[in-house]
């Protein structure tokens, strides 16, 4: 088998992919539905759920149309034949094609948040009534419901890239394989702009349900969590769908989209070598990301039936135990792929061994680090580990000690975050510089194309992380349900231990997303390099005044050490923004909720039913007005910065930005993520005092912990995740507008 031989493998992976997807989403609705009362619920949650996408992405829509536009006309009017990435196509037809390119990726990143919804509103009831009968039977038709998502993101991802780069570089006239890369940024930058605002959206709707749902029913009037006499109950359980589930498929979405286009970018540089020296096949370095995915989604499709065990199991070992199948499935693939595609002709690197060693090697590296993520965020918001317990113990003493541990555990948490990257970039760009890959002038590029192939390797399961992300939400949804429609303790019991689990899976899909932006971001930078130099290298050539190709970023200069300054300045700022989003729309339901328990007394004994069409109606105008300040501050600035200051002070801009970035939101999904599994871990009946009496629900320490938890809300499920988004969309926005910063 040679490359071209196992490039066919994108399509009919993508495909069978969307078919696995398909039987996966048949079985779950198949499943039982449980009593009236749970059905009654489900029915509640979904149409709360649907009527929240449909306006937003309504709202989203005309944003993206307009974007497009403005994009495709800035493009066209930038892009003369001196600083295009393919001269013949300057003008007109190149933003138009960037402008189709960035609709085509907005469209696909929203249905792929919307898919990822749709499943778990009808997974949910499912899961609560499995959990009647089994763990096991609960545990698998919650992971298959979340499986549905995450097959469906990845491989619209997939074939999506593959998709309009395959159009442009075979109907547009003239068009190589080697310039269609950059004609498709556009895809990526449509893909982060729909997530940014899907994720603030969902995000600021779902945490301003949480916290005011939980203030007025938990702490003020004393009543359980999802009990159905709290009237923003309903609009918290529809949060846990458009926030954990429509935001992250959409983050998810781009991430793998914009990665994707990035290493091919990358690509082309080691293409010009391979042709050159005459290896066969070049183009496969340009495909090699397509056909890594390719494979990682073949593993989780095996790696599905693999989630099973014994009642008496701890359900997060069944989940890992599929993780890791699809970790060592994704091994061989790696090695397939690297073998076949990276054929250098009988070439070796620095120490003698085939060139494709060196890049399987990297490739491990990426999901090694993976896998550290997953860990390292199991270690720091699972109950079973010091972190949380540290901070049940603190609540003890009362809500201000429970908040300072949280803040001191989520700042711990950089150090490993740091040095896992830092070490996951290092040893990939030294393995890259091994396999002696240099250009016609003397510039190794192997190095860089290392870290893009590390990129690749950890990306590789990333089907299977959002499925046990969308795991959370869907059991969050059943323990609610359960709740709401109060059925048997046994199966409460269950759901409960299910939520502790999904909490976790969710806080590793965070850190997993961490270290992908980490990696993407850095692969990203470098494309914005190629990109910045291939267009001032034809500006050298033509003799253009003032044209310098950009070796390094000098921080010493002053209008980069500005753009960085701003960079930093904008994580903040960004997170700011959306976390007091967040406590605006709270208090708007406490209010409401207040008023409902005040003017309906009747619902406390049951004689009256609240009215939760209203406090979902008021959270989803809250929350879509809420997310437009925070996500045209993300698309502006860079933008800004560029214009003003020119495409080397971006330069710094991104470095400094995905810096500030990735750390500030390992503070917050990790701390968040803690403080939520404190108050689960009490009320889980761990913690005892000195005399080895249970602290449990409605003890102080428990009243402390869920004021810990809901000031860990915002930072977990609104910040912390659009930071995600924030780092690639700095890149993405780079990458496309790039001709517009060179002066």
């Amino acid at each position: 088998m040679d490359a071209s031989q196992l490039q066919l493998i994108i399509l009919p992976a993508g495909i069978i992919a969307i078919l696995f997807a398909l039987y996966l989403a048949r079985d779950v609705l198949s499943r039982d539905t449980g009593t009236q009362a749970m059905e009654e619920v489900a029915g509640t949650i979904y149409e709360g759920a649907v009527a929240f996408i449909r306006r937003q992405y309504s709202t989203i829509a005309v944003l993206a149309v307009v974007g497009a536009v403005v994009i495709g006309v800035v493009i066209g009017l930038v892009e003369s034949a001196d600083v295009a990435d393919v001269p013949k196509l300057a003008g007109l037809p190149i933003g138009v094609m960037t402008g189709f390119a960035f609709l085509v990726g907005a469209a696909c990143s929203m249905a792929s948040g919307i898919i990822g919804m749709l499943i778990s509103v009808k997974a949910n009831v499912r899961t609560a009534s499995a959990a009647r009968r089994s763990l096991v039977e609960a545990v698998q038709v919650a992971m298959r419901g979340g499986a549905v998502s995450g097959f469906l993101v990845v491989a619209l991802s997939l074939l999506g890239v593959w998709g309009i780069f395959t159009f442009y570089s075979t109907f547009i006239g003239e068009v190589t394989v080697a310039e269609a890369p950059f004609l498709i940024v556009g895809f990526g930058f449509g893909a982060s702009f729909v997530a940014l605002f899907a994720q603030l959206g969902g995000g600021i709707y779902t945490k301003a349900a949480d916290v005011g749902s939980d203030l007025v029913g938990k702490v003020e009037k004393g009543i359980p969590e999802d009990d159905p006499r709290n009237a923003g109950v309903i609009a918290d359980l529809v949060g846990d769908n458009v926030g954990d589930c429509a935001g992250r498929g959409a983050d998810l979405f781009e991430s793998t989209a914009a990665e994707n286009i990035g290493a091919m970018i990358l690509g082309v540089g080691v293409y010009a070598i391979a042709v050159t020296a005459g290896w066969p096949n070049p183009q496969a370095w340009i495909f090699f990301p397509l056909v890594v995915r390719a494979f990682g989604l073949m593993a989780t499709i095996v790696a599905i039936f693999f989630v099973r065990g014994s009642e008496t199991e701890n359900p997060m070992n069944m989940l890992n135990r599929g993780y890791w199948v699809t970790t060592l499935l994704s091994v061989i693939g790696l090695a397939i792929t690297t073998a076949v595609m990276m054929d250098t002709n009988g070439g070796t690197g620095n120490g003698g061994f085939p060139t494709w060693i060196y890049f399987f090697a990297a490739g491990i590296v990426g999901l090694a680090t993976s896998v550290a993520f997953v860990y390292i965020t199991q270690y720091y918001t699972a109950g079973s580990y010091r972190p949380v317990r540290e901070i049940a113990e603190a609540s003890k003493t009362g809500p201000a000690t429970n908040i300072i541990a949280g803040t001191a555990v989520g700042f711990e948490t950089t150090a490993v975050t740091a040095i896992t990257i830092g070490l996951a970039l290092f040893i990939s760009h030294w393995l890259g510089t091994q396999a002696n890959l240099k250009s016609a002038t003397g510039v190794d590029v192997g190095g860089i194309f290392g870290t893009a192939v590390a990129t690749m390797g950890m990306l590789m399961t990333t089907a299977y992380i959002l499925a046990m992300d969308t795991f959370g939400p869907i059991t969050d949804n059943a323990g609610g349900i359960a709740e709401f429609s109060r059925i048997e303790a046994g199966a409460r019991e269950i759901t409960d231990r299910l939520d502790a689990v999904g909490n976790t899976t969710k806080a590793l899909t965070k850190g997993y997303a961490i270290a992908s932006a980490s990696l993407a971001a850095f692969l990203l930078f470098s494309a914005y390099i190629d990109k910045i130099n291939l267009i001032e290298g034809r500006r050298l050539l033509a003799g253009v005044p003032g044209a310098a190709v950009l070796d390094s970023v000098n921080l010493a200069n002053v209008n980069v050490f500005i753009a960085a300054l701003l960079a930093a300045m904008l994580v903040y700022f960004f997170s700011s923004l959306a976390i007091r989003a967040v406590g605006t729309t709270a208090q708007t339901i406490i209010v409401e909720v207040r008023r409902q328990f005040r003017e309906m007394p009747g619902i406390m004994d049951y004689t009256q039913r609240p009215d939760y069409a209203r406090v979902v109606d008021i959270t989803t105008a809250a929350a879509l007005r809420q997310m437009i300040a925070p996500g045209l501050v993300a698309v502006g600035t860079p933008i800004a910065i560029g214009v003003i200051l020119g495409f080397e002070a971006v330069a710094g801009m991104l470095m400094v930005g995905t810096i500030a970035g990735v750390l500030l939101a390992t503070v917050l999904n990790n701390g968040g993520g803690a403080w939520d599994n404190a108050k689960k871990y009490i009320e889980s009946g761990h913690l005892t005092d000195d005399e080895g009496n249970v602290l449990g629900k409605g003890t102080e320490a428990h009243a402390a912990a869920v004021v810990g938890d809901t000031v860990g809300d915002p930072f977990k499920d609104t910040a912390g995740p659009s930071l995600h988004v924030l780092v690639k969309l700095l890149a993405t926005i780079s990458l496309v507008l790039a001709p517009l910063f060179i002066r």
